[in-house]
């Protein structure tokens, strides 16, 4: 038999789809195509972004997974303090869902501050005693107290606010910036992420890889995560008795496969394999001397407290964020667990801001003072607030806690083109429901990216016949809190 005849006989279905001119595969690329524009151009961002001259130019987001208690914290309620005891108003109540946890929120008692607050700074800003080193940069900073979403478990609230949908498989706000705008540095990915939890607490939250998920973008643009250790990325390092240079030539030679593989398919994961061993080579440089704290100074360390050395600790991971921030990374995003006090206000908490307060507002002093402030957007908050009632027994004092609250809670932000020393909206005055200027979750992911020069309406795209977006088809920027 002819061979190319026996050839045929021995493709497979899937072979002949993806090579057939007019088939499937062919098909599928064109459509990918159209929306997605070249493929090598992909690294260096889309040619129409940014749409506007941006204010930021990359975002260090401070994740707190758990929902930190904004009426302990930064919402300061006189009226919470009176009514300490009380039984919540039914009119403040209503039809509201709460966990299953707190369930019908009929007759809970009110729950005091566990910390005072006080006045700070030229802008006057209420901070609990639970932050004073937060408390110390409050000038510089733009807390918005009119923050608001629709879920109230934690996992769908966090994938929420990250990615404009509950459920995963959509990409996350890194993973959009990565896409859109590209990295300004080509030895490190342009999303990076690292994870942290306060030793001994007993509300840590599951790190679930699709917080920081492509969704259905190629898989280039997702996180990269970095472990809790001193060998931050597995498998950089040659095995014994490869040098750098056989290396190299390996990794071409495995390009130049994919390559022909590539063209043959015009499968976008391949593109994606091709850039991700090309970035992994140069990490084997780039990573040992981001991670290498020898050229900071002790001032500057001890901005970060005394955590800082210590690989996994929120302190080192602000550090490293300054760190690749200052390379170029477009996206930093660290996540730290521990803030789900059902039951450990009066214990935990302390603990909690004790780990991540000084870090906090060190970065930010630290970024300020290198000059990397004004374009560099710094967000502190987490998925949602807790309720200003209490969960647990009035007279069991250590065993007091919140529960989830998604209907008013607070996050700050400084640098990369927000008011400094301002407050924005306001919750009632118990803190539970808002009161004035609401800001949605998709009017905050709206505004993130309007500072980093992109109209959240443009930066689309399509997937299974529809042009998706960060935040779905709603959003409005909160043009108050712009500089």
């Amino acid at each position: 038999m002819n061979p190319l005849d026996e050839n045929a006989r021995h493709v497979s279905r899937r072979e002949f789809f993806g090579r057939s001119a007019t088939g499937l595969g062919t098909a599928a690329l064109a459509s990918m195509l159209a929306t997605d524009g070249q493929a090598a151009n992909r690294i260096a961002g889309l040619s129409d972004v940014p749409h506007f001259k941006p204010k930021a130019q990359r975002v260090i987001y401070l994740f707190q997974n758990g929902g930190p208690t904004h009426v302990d914290l930064f919402d300061y309620k006189p009226k919470l303090q009176a009514m300490h005891g009380q039984p919540v108003p039914a009119e403040y109540i209503g039809e509201k869902r709460f966990s299953t946890m707190t369930g019908n929120a009929s007759g809970k008692l009110m729950l005091a501050p566990v910390e005072p607050f006080r006045q700070h700074g030229q802008s006057g800003a209420w901070v609990s005693g639970f932050l004073p080193h937060t408390a110390s940069i409050a000038d510089d900073v733009c807390f918005i107290h009119s923050l608001h979403t629709e879920q109230v478990n934690h996992a769908p609230a966090i994938q929420f606010l990250l990615s404009g949908g509950e459920q995963p498989g959509r990409p996350t706000a890194g993973a959009w910036l990565s896409y859109g705008l590209g990295s300004d540095n080509d030895s490190l990915p342009a999303f990076c992420v690292m994870t942290s939890v306060s030793k001994g607490t007993s509300c840590g939250q599951i790190f679930y890889d699709f917080y920081w998920g492509s969704g259905f973008l190629p898989s280039r643009f997702q996180g990269v995560k970095f472990r809790a250790s001193s060998d931050p990325v597995l498998y950089l390092q040659n095995p014994d008795g490869m040098t750098r240079r056989m290396r190299r030539n390996w990794l071409d030679d495995i390009a130049r496969l994919n390559e022909l593989k590539l063209a043959d398919y015009g499968d976008p994961e391949i593109a994606t394999r091709i850039a991700q061993y090309e970035m992994a080579y140069k990490m084997q440089a780039s990573v040992p001397e981001l991670t290498d704290f020898s050229d900071e100074t002790e001032a500057t360390l001890a901005l970060y407290g005394p955590q800082v050395k210590e690989p996994g600790t929120f302190a080192y991971n602000c550090l490293m964020a300054r760190r690749l921030a200052e390379r170029g990374v477009r996206f930093v995003q660290l996540m730290h667990a521990g803030w789900d006090q059902h039951g450990s206000v009066t214990t935990e908490l302390y603990t909690q801001c004790k780990d991540t307060d000084q870090p906090s507002a060190g970065l930010v002093q630290d970024l300020k003072q290198r000059g990397l402030l004004d374009d560099t957007l710094v967000i502190w908050g987490g998925e949602f607030g807790r309720t200003p009632f209490l969960q647990g027994n009035i007279d069991d004092r250590p065993k007091w806690g919140r529960d989830h609250h998604p209907y008013a809670f607070s996050i700050w932000m400084a640098g990369g083109g927000v008011k400094a020393g301002f407050q924005y909206g306001q919750s009632d005055d118990l803190g539970i429901n808002i009161a004035s200027d609401g800001v949605h979750v998709h009017d905050f992911q709206a505004t993130l990216l309007h500072l980093l020069g992109i109209d959240h309406e443009r930066l689309t795209y399509r997937f299974q016949g529809r042009d998706f977006r960060l935040t779905d088809v709603h959003g409005k920027v909160v043009q108050a809190v712009l500089a």
